[in-house]
């Protein structure tokens, strides 16, 4: 089982993911991402490593909860952020936030 992230000052999992670690939302202590967070090897359907900041086009047609059509196969998501989780690309697509599988992505 994977260890979840926690503060290490008031101990609360889950915390916020920032540009470069986490903050954490209950007491704001920010801290840097330390390797094995899973931050650091985020690969997209081809294989290439993704960084924060790099633009991705997404390969498949995917829905997004409580609206219509969703995500169209060659969207481009400009400046994605890398966070934990079995979602790990977040970015914005129309405005609107999303959480994205690496698996249905290529880097742009």
């Amino acid at each position: 089982m994977s260890d979840v992230a926690t503060c290490p000052i008031c101990t609360m999992p889950d915390p916020l993911t920032t540009v470069d670690g986490f903050e954490c939302a209950t007491c704001g202590h920010e801290w840097m991402a330390e390797p094995g967070d899973g931050l650091d090897d985020v690969r997209d359907a081809n294989g290439n490593l993704l960084a924060t900041g790099d633009d991705v086009v997404v390969i498949k047609d995917l829905k997004l909860d409580g609206k219509t059509g969703g995500v169209k196969s060659g969207t481009k998501v400009k400046g994605i952020r890398l966070v934990g989780g079995d979602h790990p690309i977040d970015g914005k697509v129309k405005g609107r936030g999303i959480l994205i599988k690496a698996e249905f992505v290529r880097k742009a």
